[in-house]
């Protein structure tokens, strides 16, 4: 091949690179390449088909005063160079990989003759240098006089690093080659997520959001401008026996520019402490202060057992799932890693949440499980007080079961306190103050949710569902469509959006809504009743009434909330039937029954009755 010379256009393939000035171009089309990928690839072009040592470039890109993890800021540096070629490692192209040694440029290339870098006439040479002169001159007089503070302007612009206050953890990829090692990875993105959280001067995106990047191409800015983070961590994870290496690298959203990079080894049993110093080194690489309180926090991280952790990842990789089967099994490993390790506070907190899943979604009855996620969640918080998941989950006991909402209240805004980037404990409160009638306060800590974990559908659903109770249908339509936009099959966005829909009188969209959400989710939930509404509301009383027994038929097969079937009973002014469902629904403890008794307009036509009134009294609702 030929070798490049520094003021000559390069082709290969699709592409066309001018050294000069650094612009990449495919097919006459600007390709975003940045400075290091570009550094990397103007040194493999000076010599084409020759190996460029791994030392060579650590030469060109990080003077020898740099600290960087040099392999790992090279490999990411080379796979975004790949990405904006369209390469792989398995199947190169243009760049090949030689183990522990270097890289090499395989296309052919084709130099030619850049004519926008030719010798100005004598004319322009003249003319630049006078407009050079002009332009020293007046910048002798404004450096001179600092007129207007300018001189501090534009030297402060150009050294500082750009502020970051916010970021995302994308989740780390799994180096091991085995498919059934996802969840250990999927844990450890989850820790660093968690450990980073507990600062509060830095917002952190939640997981559920981070996970939607798993195996993503997109470019790292349009990610970053997604989520609307300023800085993105990335970084890889290998497990072997009971020994456990991290690489993270700390990014800048706007420009993929490559900030801090380093590698943490450990045994298996002291990964949360390996994961508790990346945090506070990505803080201290950030400049965002760590208070005293966070501090201890991050001090008071001790070893683990390594099966009870193991067991507990496992859990919780299930339980995000949400699904009746995948919480079944969250529970069997949740059990197994306390057997393992009986100190092991985080296992009982995720014992505590999946109990309390089973109970709201009405996969189980409420007295049979809420009772088990308190004594958990109690346990949890005995062993480490500081958990910021254990407060959450006894507060939703609270809430949900135990209708204590000062109780709930408390111990929500203490797991703020200690993680203000812990989402599921904003989305709770949240809930909680609708409960409560404080819709301006519930919609203020739902959207702060959503900053958290903006690509969430069932925080958008929630907050769609708070809006509708408020009366605000047009804000809860657009919660709604935000929700549908990341899942356009979720069930509960879909049902509340038709139950908007029924309130405006849009009868044909709100059916349509509603359908679809009943042949997502046709058992004992929210969606069947949102059919009955819908009959109703639209005068199509036998349907309603249809549907109706079909619920009754079903509930003598499983469990079936009763304040579901109270609201439908009153939707069809069936007053007596309503009070029957709101009784047994009282004694069962229904969640459902704490989130719908003081807003849900189907319960406007039995507010004025005493039974009604008595029934608030008995649910504890401050007056």
């Amino acid at each position: 091949m030929q070798k490049t010379e520094p003021n000559r256009l390069v082709r290969f393939g699709v592409f066309e690179l001018d050294p000069r000035s650094g612009e990449l171009r495919s097919k006459g089309s600007k390709v975003k390449l940045q400075d290091q990928p570009l550094q990397i690839l103007l040194a493999m072009l000076e010599k084409p088909g020759d190996v460029v040592t791994r030392e060579e470039l650590r030469a060109k890109l990080w003077p020898a005063d740099t600290f960087v993890d040099f392999d790992h800021g090279l490999n990411a540096a080379v796979k975004r160079l790949r990405d904006a070629l369209g390469d792989t490692a398995d199947n190169p192209r243009y760049i090949e990989t030689l183990p522990r040694h270097g890289y090499r440029f395989i296309a052919a290339t084709v130099p030619e003759e850049n004519t926008t870098e030719q010798r100005q006439p004598l004319w322009k040479q003249r003319g630049w240098l006078l407009g050079a002169a002009a332009v020293l001159v007046l910048a002798g007089v404004v450096f001179g006089v600092d007129a207007g503070g300018l001189r501090r302007k534009l030297l402060s612009g150009s050294t500082i690093q750009p502020q970051i206050r916010s970021l995302a953890v994308l989740p780390l990829t799994n180096l091991s080659g085995d498919p059934q090692q996802e969840y250990f990875a999927d844990g450890m993105t989850e820790m660093l997520i968690t450990n980073l959280g507990m600062i509060r001067s830095v917002r952190v995106i939640s997981r559920t959001s981070a996970m939607h990047y798993k195996g993503t191409r997109k470019p790292l800015p349009e990610i970053a401008h997604e989520l609307n983070v300023d800085a993105v961590v990335e970084g890889t994870v290998l497990r072997s026996g009971d020994k456990v290496r991290i690489t993270a690298n700390l990014l800048d959203g706007r420009t993929d520019r490559h900030l801090w990079g380093k590698t943490y080894e450990s045994a298996l049993r002291d990964v949360m402490v390996s994961q508790s110093d990346a945090a506070q080194a990505i803080a201290s690489e950030i400049r965002v202060k760590i208070a005293r309180e966070e501090r201890l926090s991050f001090a008071s991280v001790l070893p683990v057992n390594a099966a009870a952790q193991d067991a507990y990842l496992r859990g919780r990789h299930q339980w995000d799932r949400r699904t009746e089967e995948s919480l079944k099994n969250a529970t069997e490993y949740f059990q197994k890693s306390i057997e393992l390790d009986p100190g092991y506070a985080p296992a009982y907190a995720g014992l505590a949440d999946t109990y309390a899943i089973l109970g709201d979604n009405g996969f189980r009855r409420p007295k049979d499980v809420f009772p088990l996620a308190k004594a958990a969640a109690v346990r949890a918080l005995e062993i480490q007080p500081s958990l910021a998941e254990a407060h959450t989950s006894l507060g939703s006991v609270m809430k949900a079961y135990e209708w204590d909402w000062e109780g709930a209240e408390r111990e929500f805004k203490q797991a703020i306190a200690l993680n203000p980037n812990y989402s599921t404990a904003h989305q709770f409160y949240g809930e909680l103050l609708e409960s409560l009638g404080r819709f301006d306060e519930a919609v203020a800590e739902l959207k702060g949710a959503t900053q958290l974990d903006p690509l969430a559908p069932r925080i958008y659903g929630i907050l769609a569902w708070t809006l509708y109770l408020a009366g605000r249908y047009d804000e809860g339509i657009a919660a709604a469509d935000k929700s549908l936009e990341v899942d356009p099959y979720h069930a509960g966005s879909l049902c509340t959006r038709g139950m908007i829909y029924l309130q405006k009188g849009k009868y044909e969209e709100a059916m349509a809504d509603l359908r679809q959400a009943h042949s997502l989710l046709p058992g004992p939930y929210y969606p069947y009743l949102g059919l009955v509404r819908g009959y109703v509301v639209s005068g199509k009383q036998d349907e309603a009434r249809k549907a109706l027994k079909e619920m009754e038929e079903l509930s003598r097969r499983r469990y079936v909330m009763p304040s579901v079937m109270a609201i439908a009973y009153s939707g069809l002014g069936d007053k007596e039937g309503a009070f029957t469902w709101l009784e047994k629904a009282y004694e069962d403890r229904d969640p459902w029954l704490g989130l719908s008794i003081k807003s849900e307009p189907a319960f406007d036509c039995l507010r004025s009755d005493p039974r009604f009134q008595d029934l608030l009294r008995r649910m504890n609702f401050p007056k």
